[in-house]
């Protein structure tokens, strides 16, 4: 299993919900098209810094120009809240466009806890040349 670093994660210690029960976030992320792209690293730790139940991870709304995949992991966790070390287990979800697609692609991800808490996802991944980037 592949270890992953911690700023990669979304660690679900108690959802903070809206009053529909349902929280929702947006995130954005950059990449080349065709190349797997690491939009959440999602586990579950208890208080004492033990494994939780993992969460279910749910695809709502599929990208338009690409596929969403989701792995399990193992996570070394350092130096996070109390706890000092702590390994996990975790479920990765990677986004890939088509071959040749450039430009922005959009997907949901429901994320539901142990507790029943849920959450929204709505990603936006911008897909861009291979050295297209921003000139100095």
């Amino acid at each position: 299993m592949k270890w992953l670093s911690l700023s990669l994660i979304c660690v679900l210690l108690g959802l903070s919900t809206a009053a529909s029960g349902q929280a929702t976030i947006e995130r954005k992320f950059k990449g080349k098209p065709a190349t797997d792209i690491n939009v959440g690293v999602f586990t579950s730790i208890h208080r004492n810094c033990t494994p939780a139940r993992l969460p279910v991870v749910r695809l709502i709304a599929p990208p338009a120009h690409g596929k969403v995949t989701v792995k399990q992991a193992r996570l070394r966790a350092t130096n996070f809240k109390q706890c000092l070390g702590a390994e996990l287990p975790a479920f990765v979800a990677y986004y890939r466009s088509a071959r040749n697609y450039i430009g922005q692609d959009a997907f949901i991800l429901e994320v539901v806890a142990a507790n029943g808490k849920t959450q929204l996802q709505r990603i936006t991944v911008t897909l861009m040349n291979p050295g297209g980037g921003q000139g100095i």
